[in-house]
């Protein structure tokens, strides 16, 4: 078994091609290109799928190799997943030759070996550099191809960094720097997940609203600090990707990520010092403020800018970046319940509503106050996740009732909805402020 660390970007044609004059600035080992065919595999009720794994036979050439991923973790574009690779000699699955713990407990090989049949395909041509950046090796893969699956197809213009030796946090500084070539953005979905799509006939997917953040029992407030700025994370990504596919109304969803990580700094800026993400908060107010223009179009999500904002972000993620600024009182905050910063947290965030909303005394200054809403709204959700849901939703759907009643101007429902967001119970412990 090896864990592959490899970052994955969607190229523009055009910077696939210059790809490698951008390349001749390190020193690298050029390999000539290579035609490869992979063909996945899955049962009819999507067993490894559900299983967080993916099973493929790759061909090159005259060689075949079976290569099994197991669950893992995705961060942007910073996909770390444990892989099994077998050598084959003709192009027929023997799952039976993978370690035999990878299965979970009970699986019986022969019996999901015959259910398991071809779902799609991918076919491309890959050209591959190992470029030597600071002190680590790293291959960079340029792939041109197509996803199969059934009738449904779609283009494969793919850059992949795969950390053959070294750290990661040079993996990282790496794509920063050829970020600045333009015509990149990173590859949250997979090869395997782009199929995936295509084998359900989803040529694209649908709007995401940002849903309650959830963390594992007794989390301590450092994982749910994390676990917040990755949800942010994936929604910016997830509706980047429909946007690129031509549904205008994923600029909104966009929106709305980064204004939740805004409000995720927010919470927690009284635990992590501010200069442990001054750097990425000056990135991310400018692409706000890029954002903000007229006119936009999807190729924005091309531009350095955007680029190097995810790549800072999911850096400042996947490494920990607060770390280094915290000292022992800090960090004993930080291993502390997250269930219980909740409960505080929470309780400060409905005193802010009333205080907003106890008095209102005309109509227009309703909308004076929405923008407040609706930051304190997706607050909540990044720390709700801990407490019923049907309280959770409750509560929730009376604000979000006077928010939408403040945005489509419903003035005559205003007092009323008003009226039963203060009054509502609260659902969090020691809720009464």
């Amino acid at each position: 078994m090896t864990i592959e660390i490899e970052l994955k970007f969607i190229a523009t044609p055009e910077s696939a091609e210059k790809l490698p004059t951008s390349l001749a600035a390190w020193p690298n080992l050029h390999s000539a290109p290579q035609k490869l065919t992979n063909i996945y595999f899955e049962t009819p009720e999507r067993q490894l799928r559900r299983w967080d794994m993916g099973l493929r036979i790759r061909g090159f050439g005259d060689s075949y190799e079976m290569t099994l991923k197991a669950a893992g973790q995705t961060v942007g574009g910073l996909h770390q997943r444990p892989e099994y690779n077998v050598p084959l000699q003709e192009p027929v699955l023997a799952i039976d030759k993978l370690p035999a713990e990878i299965w979970p407990q009970g699986c019986d090989l022969q019996a999901l070996q015959a259910q398991l049949k071809p779902l799609f395909s991918t076919h491309f041509v890959r050209e591959k550099w190992v470029v030597t950046y600071l002190n680590s090796e790293i291959e960079v893969a340029l792939d041109r191809g197509e996803v199969q699956a059934n009738e449904l197809s779609e283009p494969l213009n793919e850059i992949e960094l795969e950390l053959k030796k070294g750290e990661r946090a040079e993996l990282l500084a790496f794509a920063a720097e050829l970020a600045e070539m333009g015509g990149l953005r990173l590859g949250s979905l997979s090869k395997a997940a782009r199929g995936y799509q295509l084998a359900q006939g989803q040529t694209q997917a649908e709007l995401r609203p940002l849903p309650i953040l959830k963390t594992r029992p007794k989390a301590t407030v450092e994982e749910g600090m994390r676990a917040a700025f990755t949800l942010a994370l994936s929604q910016w990504q997830h509706h980047e990707e429909l946007w690129m596919r031509g549904n205008p109304a994923a600029l909104k969803e966009i929106h709305q990520a980064l204004e939740t990580l805004r409000q995720a700094f927010s919470l927690f800026g009284t635990l992590v010092p501010r200069k442990a993400s001054s750097e990425l908060r000056q990135q991310l107010a400018a692409l706000q403020d890029k954002l903000s223009q007229e006119k936009l179009q999807p190729t924005l999500c091309f531009t350095p800018l955007w680029l190097q904002t995810q790549l800072a972000l999911t850096n400042w993620i996947a490494s920990d970046g607060w770390r280094s600024f915290m000292d022992a009182k800090s960090d004993s905050k930080l291993q502390g319940s997250f269930k219980r910063f909740c409960d505080i947290m929470l309780g400060r965030l409905s005193a802010d509503l009333k205080e907003t909303f106890s008095r209102v005394r005309q109509v227009n200054e309703y909308q004076d106050k929405l923008a407040r809403l609706q930051h304190q709204l997706l607050a909540a959700r990044l720390l709700a996740g801990a407490y019923s849901e049907a309280d959770v939703t409750s509560w929730l759907e009376l604000w979000e009732q006077l928010a939408h009643a403040i945005k489509t101007h419903q003035e005559a429902w205003l007092e009323t909805y008003r009226q039963q967001a203060l009054k509502q119970p609260v659902f969090w412990k020691n809720g009464s402020a």
